[in-house]
């Protein structure tokens, strides 16, 4: 028998209707909650009653009744959004979920409103909204290249610029673009597939095919900017952990009067052969300059499967453990 506190707690849903979709079909979000947290529930009515270790069951509770008042917003909740909230409990910040319902950053082509999921992403967004430059640094499903297309489209249609432009370091300098099939635009399109369905998703295939053949939205790789100045347009350079510092330098310099820039990319997938990346370099040097953000995502950001979630932390985990093992190793003389 554990000698651990064992508390009992109750969280009202105060409806029927928030309740169903506090427990997910199938009490499948109920059910998560449970094994997440090592708790046993109880529905009653309209409640729901948590028994179990005494912190656990703080935590479950709190974060039930953040997702209580994101369900009176109407929100679907998932088993994603549980996880969030449980994370949140953890760090007594439960209270800013709520908040995330609040405000709606775009609509899709069918209607979708899209908000911001996480705190994180919630700063991401306000960072580009006040900021011409911003970069956003994290892992895989934090949807920083989503949400960056977003704002991209909703700047483009409230005519605060006048074409969206998207970049990406497919190769460097000598990149083996001629390797490959097709025209220019044939040779990126791989590499560019993650925004391209952004872009799809936000503005349907017809006015996406239109606004690409008016040059409205233009895709290029990021060697070809060179020379440019990119006046009043929304531009985008993904994965820019694979560009170089030389590359990142020429990309920054080109911006001109009216535009907005959005730097993203992962800097736990960094792919240059020894070479510095480009985006850990002007992180360092540029954050504190006025009118540039750095927002940093983490595994808590994560929006796809809670698994992926999970697999992001294990990385994490395992990384700062390397890093440590390495500075604990003493140096021979000489090195």
């Amino acid at each position: 028998m554990s000698s651990k506190v064992k508390k009992t707690q109750t969280v009202d849903a105060k409806s029927m209707d928030r309740l169903s979709r506090v427990l997910g079909a199938f009490d499948e979000n109920l059910g998560f909650l449970m094994r997440e947290l090592n708790i046993i529930a109880f529905v009653e009515g309209v409640k729901i009653r948590l028994e179990g270790e005494q912190e656990p069951v703080v935590w479950g509770a709190k974060a039930l009744n953040a997702l209580v008042k994101i369900a009176e917003t109407g929100e679907e909740i998932d088993e994603t959004r549980v996880a969030y909230c449980i994370e949140l409990a953890k760090e007594g910040r439960e209270d800013e979920a709520s908040a995330l319902s609040e405000g709606v950053i775009a609509v899709t082509a069918r209607g979708k409103q899209v908000k911001c999921k996480t705190v994180g992403q919630k700063n991401y967004v306000d960072a580009i909204k006040k900021n011409t430059v911003v970069f956003g640094v994290g892992p895989a499903g934090t949807g920083k290249t989503y949400l960056a297309v977003c704002m991209a489209v909703s700047a483009y249609k409230s005519k605060q610029v006048e074409k969206i432009i998207l970049t990406r370091p497919a190769v460097e300098a000598g990149e083996k673009l001629g390797f490959l099939p097709g025209d220019l635009q044939e040779k990126v399109d791989p590499y560019l597939r993650p925004l391209y369905d952004a872009l799809q998703e936000m503005l349907g295939l017809e006015t996406y095919a239109k606004l690409m053949e008016r040059g409205a939205i233009e895709v290029a790789p990021l060697a070809y900017m060179r020379g440019r100045t990119l006046s009043n347009a929304f531009i985008i350079l993904d994965e820019a952990q694979n560009a170089t510092k030389e590359q990142m330098k020429m990309f920054l310099t080109r911006m001109g009067e009216g535009s907005k820039v959005v730097v993203t990319g992962d800097i736990t997938q960094i792919d240059l052969d020894g070479k510095t990346s480009g985006l850990v370099h002007a992180t360092t040097i540029l954050d504190g300059v006025d009118g540039i953000a750095v927002c940093k995502l983490t595994a808590k950001d994560v929006v796809r499967h809670p698994l992926v979630m999970r697999i992001v932390r294990a990385y994490e985990q395992a990384m700062e453990k390397d890093e440590k093992e390495k500075s604990s190793k003493p140096t021979r003389k000489g090195e």
